[in-house]
């Protein structure tokens, strides 16, 4: 029971986190595509995976010399900010004070960027598209990293994690590319909802842990701060809920 405890919400947080980084990264791939073809896209794609790539494999050995009470809390604080970062987000999305991401006018505003420097660089657009689809997936990417290393330091968990950042990243971008638009329907302000509760959870857990905390039944105490933090923030929002915005489902 203390294993899932901890398994399910980093494997879940992972896949969620990686779910939402992977949908922003292919809207600006889509776009660059629609403006400039597939090759500058997929080039650039390309090369920011391979960037991604050596970014990883020459973090992970340095990872390793790390005290681990070190790297929890260094972790923990980070993930923790990161997380709020996150969760203030989507409560002010969802209580209508600031407006919803909208996928379908950030490919408008990508394109319409692109287009616009194609009236004054069309020798060096390629170039330009190329990038910007780099940017997005190495950007995007080391986000991914980031989530999957922090939710699974210490525990052994960073092949589940990273199965369950894949599998995210290969489900968006199969599809995203078969149907060749943005994934406008993806709740995203839902997904960041949560994964703001899951990333600000183990941020205090890990926190805890680098400072030598015993929790109270340890990898539960996880479960316990995401339902403190869910029960937190649901709260917020009905707080500050302006009226005709939107519900978190």
């Amino acid at each position: 029971m203390a294993n899932w405890a901890h398994i399910g919400p980093a494997i879940t947080a992972a896949f969620l986190a990686s779910l939402v980084e992977a949908v922003e990264a292919l809207t600006i791939v889509l776009a660059v595509a629609t403006v400039r073809g597939w090759r500058p896209a997929g080039l650039g794609a390309t090369a920011g995976l391979l960037s991604l790539a050596l970014i990883v494999a020459g973090l992970g050995p340095l990872l390793d010399r790390v005290p681990l009470h070190l790297l929890q809390l260094a972790i923990g604080v980070l993930l923790l900010l990161f997380g709020m970062r996150w969760l203030r987000k989507a409560v002010l999305r969802a209580a209508g004070i600031i407006p919803l991401h909208d996928e379908a006018a950030a490919f408008a505003t990508e394109t319409a960027e692109l287009r616009e420097q194609a009236s004054r660089h069309e020798a060096r657009l390629d170039w330009l598209a190329a990038l910007a689809s780099f940017k997005a997936v190495l950007l995007e990417g080391l986000e991914v990293v980031f989530i999957v290393i922090a939710v699974s330091a210490g525990r052994g968990l960073l092949v589940p994690a990273s199965a369950g950042a894949l599998a995210a990243c290969l489900m968006v971008a199969g599809f995203g590319f078969v149907v060749h638009r943005p994934l406008a329907r993806v709740p995203e302000n839902t997904l960041k909802f949560a994964v703001g509760v899951m990333l600000s959870a183990f941020g205090v857990f890990w926190t805890g842990e680098g400072l030598g905390v015993a929790w109270p039944g340890a990898d539960l105490a996880i479960v316990a701060f995401v339902a403190l933090f869910l029960a937190v923030g649901l709260g917020a929002v009905t707080l500050a809920r302006r009226p005709g915005a939107e519900a978190v489902p």
